[in-house]
């Protein structure tokens, strides 16, 4: 069949058409990470397009980043499911217009937190005013205290709502729902109890300025649970998570059904040795009992 020049077989796009393919080529020759990374970079350009000028139609956003409005809204429903960003009505000032105002994109108290904040120098410029005028560092403390108590709501319900045996757990759950992301094991032999692990601390950089925060925290966990416990490791201290050794205590155990430990027996007393024909009297030697624990050692971190 004789083709004359610029013939296309029917049902093919046209030549204009068929020069676009620069697309279809970097699909199907470039990794995978390479397109999610650029993905991810032209979605953050949109989310900080809209914090550089504020909430923005589809349209405005494609003529300022130089992109289709149809990308445009595909990064958009992105967003919108991961609660960057969120869809509203743009305000009219003065007279409304015939027909629907326009809809906006914004960004959302999440999308805000991606970006650089200061609450941190915040905290720790407040908590040192609470120290110069209010007391110095048992003002920071009380601070503390009133600040875990006023939160320790959901963690006594989701404490005392537990097996005794199944409390660190619970514990661990409780802080990860408030974004601690926590986990409670067994603590490694020969030690006799759990560890509860924190693996992120939103209050880190304050509590390195004021560890005030990390001892009322551990002292609610000891009340909470009913037993002496020993903070290991923190976070604000440099450490890559903040363990919590939380011994195993004889009231939970005997709360969950064990005997209680048998008591001691009384040691016998010693008899006075004979004595002498014709030898003066002599005070009598003093009863000796054997020493037991104190209680300063009970409930101490196992070596």
């Amino acid at each position: 069949m004789q083709r004359t020049p610029g013939w296309i077989m029917p049902g093919l796009p046209g030549p204009d058409e068929l020069r676009n393919n620069g697309v279809v080529k970097n699909v199907g020759e470039a990794p995978q990470e390479e397109l999610a990374t650029g993905e991810r970079s032209t979605r953050n350009r949109v989310v900080r397009s809209v914090l550089d000028h504020g909430p923005s139609t589809v349209s405005e956003l494609a003529q300022r980043l130089g992109l289709t409005q149809a990308a445009v809204r595909r990064h958009l429903d992105v967003l919108s499911a991961d609660g960057i960003v969120e869809a509203r009505e743009r305000r009219v000032y003065g007279a409304r217009t015939r027909g629907r105002p326009a809809k906006v994109f914004a960004l959302t108290d999440c999308g805000r937190d991606a970006f650089d904040q200061s609450y941190d120098e915040l905290a720790v410029d407040a908590l040192r005013w609470i120290g110069e005028r209010e007391g110095g560092d048992e003002a920071i403390a009380a601070f503390a205290r009133a600040r875990i108590a006023a939160r320790s709501g959901p963690y006594r319900e989701a404490v005392e709502a537990a097996a005794p045996e199944e409390r660190a757990q619970a514990l661990a759950r409780a802080l990860t729902a408030d974004g601690y992301a926590a986990t409670a094991r067994s603590a490694p032999r020969p030690q006799q109890g759990e560890q509860l692990c924190q693996h992120h601390c939103p209050v880190a950089h304050a509590a390195e300025r004021f560890p005030q925060l990390c001892e009322a925290e551990t002292e609610f966990f000891a009340e909470l649970l009913g037993t002496h416990v020993q903070r290991l490791a923190t976070i604000a201290h440099g450490d890559g998570v903040c363990t919590t050794y939380i011994p195993k205590s004889s009231t939970a155990s005997r709360a969950a059904g064990a005997p209680p430990p048998p008591e001691p027996p009384e040691p016998p007393e010693t008899s006075e040795p004979p004595r002498k024909p014709g030898a003066e009297s002599e005070t009598p030697p003093p009863r000796i009992h054997h020493a037991t624990a104190s209680a300063s050692t009970a409930g101490r971190n196992p070596a």
